[in-house]
Formats: C-alpha cells, sequence, structure tokens
C-alpha cells in the first residue's frame, strides 16, 4: 500500500444529508468510516432543502412509502436529541403537525381523496389526517387568507433547520472518528478480492463496504459496481423573507416560518435538466399564492433566493439496492434527505452494516426500474 492508498471498513461516496447520515449511522455500528464528498461546483440539493419533516400526502400509490415517512418522523426526537448531546447543535426539530393548505375546492377534494386512499392502505390508527374547513384552518393559522378553501391536518407533520442538521451530522461523524475528504470526484470503483477500490485523483481508498449516496452522480458511479439506479433533477425555486415576528405556528405545505423568524416559500416543481437559474416568473407565481395564504406576506421582504434540483427516481419513491455482481456495494439514494434521516441512520445503515436487508425497504430496490422504465408522476 503506498502513501495516497487508505483503508477502513466502509467508504460512503456524498457528504450530503443522505451520506452524512448513513456515515452516522455507520458509526454507531462502530464501523470505521470514509466519506469522500465532491467538489466544490457539485450540484448539492442538501444546500436547496426546504426543511420539512413530513409525512402526510406522501405515498400515494405506494403505501410502504407513507409507511416508511411515518416511521422516520417518529424516530426523529432520538436523532435530533443524540445529535444535539453529542455536538451541542440543536437542530431545531418542531413537530406541531403541519397543514396542507388548498386554494380551491377542486384541489380539497383531490387532497381529501388522496388522503383517504392513503390511510385505508397504511393501517396504523397513528396515521391519520383531519379535513379542515378554511374557518376551522385559521385556528390552526390567524392569518390565513380569503381566498383558502380549506386544509388538511396532520399531527405527523414538523420541520427543522436543514442546514443545522448537516452541520450537526458532519460535526457528529468527526466527533466518532469519520475521515471525511472533501472536494473528491470519484473516477473509478473496482472491485478486488472483496474489497472495493475507490479512486479520485492520485488517491484510492479501500474497504469491503461502499455506500454510493452522491446525489446526481448516484447513477454514473453505481454502474461501475453493476448497478442500474436512475436519477433524474427536478427543479424547486424557493426565497427567504427578512425576520418578522412570529405568525405561523405551524408549518405548511407552502410557507414555514425558519427558527430565526425569516419565512420561506417555495414548492415549485419543473423538468428542466440541470438549469439551477432563479427565474423570476416562477418567484412571482409562488409568492402570489404565498400571499393569498397568508395576505401580511404582502409587505415582507424578500432577502435570498435560489434554485436547487432535487434528486427523482422515476416514480418519486426512494432506491435502495446493494449489487447483484458487486456483493457489498450500495446505492441509497432519495429525494426527502431531512424526512428520512432517521430511517436511513437507524435502519439503512444496519443494513449496510450487516447485509440484512429490512422487511420495510423491500418495496425500494432499484431493480424495479430498466433503461426503459417510463417516468411516472412523481409520488412524493
Amino acid at each position: 500500500m503506498n502513501n495516497n492508498t487508505h483503508s477502513s471498513d466502509v467508504i460512503v461516496i456524498g457528504g450530503g444529508l443522505v451520506g452524512s447520515s448513513v456515515a452516522y449511522g455507520l458509526l454507531r455500528q462502530g464501523l470505521s468510516v470514509t466519506v469522500l464528498d465532491g467538489a466544490d461546483d457539485t450540484i448539492r440539493p442538501s444546500r436547496g432543502n426546504f426543511g420539512l419533516v413530513w409525512v402526510q400526502g406522501k405515498g400515494h400509490g405506494m403505501a410502504d412509502y407513507a409507511r416508511w415517512s411515518f416511521g422516520s418522523a417518529r424516530q426523529w426526537p432520538a436523532l435530533r436529541d443524540e445529535l444535539q448531546a453529542q455536538t451541542g447543535i440543536d437542530v431545531e426539530l418542531m413537530q406541531p403537525g403541519g397543514l396542507h393548505i388548498c386554494l380551491s375546492e377542486e384541489e380539497m377534494s383531490q387532497r381529501v381523496a388522496k388522503l383517504q386512499w392513503l390511510e385505508s392502505e397504511v393501517g396504523d390508527p397513528g396515521y391519520r389526517t383531519t379535513v379542515l374547513s378554511r374557518d376551522e384552518a385559521a385556528q390552526h393559522l390567524p392569518g390565513l387568507g380569503p381566498e383558502v378553501a380549506g386544509a388538511t391536518y396532520s399531527a405527523m407533520d414538523g420541520h427543522c433547520n436543514p442546514l443545522k442538521l448537516l452541520r450537526a451530522l458532519y460535526s457528529a461523524n468527526i466527533a466518532n472518528g469519520a475521515r471525511i475528504h472533501n472536494r473528491m470526484q470519484v473516477s473509478a470503483i473496482r472491485q478486488e478480492g472483496g474489497i472495493f477500490h475507490v479512486s479520485a485523483g492520485a488517491h484510492v481508498w479501500q474497504a469491503p463496504r461502499i455506500v454510493i449516496a452522491a446525489g446526481h452522480a448516484t447513477q454514473q458511479l453505481s454502474a461501475m459496481v453493476g448497478m442500474f439506479v436512475p436519477v433524474r433533477p427536478n427543479k424547486g425555486q424557493v426565497f427567504i423573507t427578512e425576520r418578522v415576528q412570529p405568525f405561523l405556528p405551524h408549518p405548511t405545505n407552502y410557507v414555514r416560518q425558519t427558527d430565526e423568524g425569516t419565512v420561506q416559500i417555495g414548492d415549485s416543481m419543473e423538468e428542466l435538466g440541470f438549469d439551477d437559474m432563479v427565474r423570476v416568473p416562477v418567484n412571482a407565481r409562488i409568492a402570489a399564492r404565498a400571499v393569498k395564504c397568508f395576505p401580511a406576506l404582502a409587505n415582507a421582504r424578500v432577502v435570498r433566493t435560489w434554485a436547487a434540483l432535487r434528486v427523482m427516481s422515476p416514480d418519486g419513491f426512494p432506491m435502495y439496492q446493494e449489487s447483484e455482481s458487486h456483493p457489498g456495494a450500495f446505492a441509497v439514494t432519495c429525494h426527502s434527505g431531512v424526512t428520512l434521516a432517521a430511517q436511513h441512520v437507524f435502519c439503512i445503515a444496519p443494513w449496510v452494516a450487516t447485509g440484512l436487508r429490512p422487511a420495510a425497504i423491500e418495496a425500494f430496490p432499484a431493480t424495479r426500474f430498466t433503461p426503459e422504465t417510463e417516468v411516472k408522476p412523481y409520488g412524493i
């Protein structure tokens, strides 16, 4: 072994929310972990996250995803407490329940039908939502606008500060002995004698197990170890207002007030490839919708705006796969890195550590897709 070769129990490729969560979970399993993070100009969905720990409505068409999200939300307080105890960083998790606001009777009707299907399929008495009229919703959200048709409420929902979460995971990983290498563009992965050799520049890392959680690079890197893990970008634009007096006690699907007092507004979805430019007409539509929900926002000044690219599978659901041709190589990808962080720590990491695939993820193999798979409406 030369000076540019490094060994550990597991190599995690990707240092975003998904990779960092899995790495933390692996450290909890007592394994030595190397994290290879990308270059400074890498597209990073974790930096553009909306921060919701959200359950209601997720999984329409695949009840297993609804159960998976609900299970993660239930475990989130344990993750918050553990990270704060280890790092002193409060990720500002709040789970007061969330409201999905509907701006028309047609939207309300479609929403209710979706939730009725989910409740009947999930089969968990704790999984429930309440349909609220406009006046009932206003009791939860006093500043609600007159154009709101109604809302659905779920006690399962909440939010956190995603940047503080990423910082807490990074700090916890360092404190527990992870070796994190930044600005590493992985160029090759090969397996010899049960050991993976991961190359980036002049460096080579070795480990009997690897986890590919590299966001938009996941498909390309997974192909190096015999897996087809199709991902594509989906663009969302978000903006942040100045700090305002607390007025929003619950997160909503369009608008949430952060722990710092700013208001985060977003939820657009566009298929534009890797275009991450902010477009004014899209922000105008987002702002108009937010003002319909909360008229007081018309007077709030915008201080920052950005566009981020979600990592999406063809059906919008996660993919968790171990390579059949290269045992010990795992692909882990989803678009809900915040909501599913607890599952990635407490369930996915033990699977990587032991090789025992949990029943809870049987619905999410990457093998459900082929290169000919038709893209379907998102199940998010």
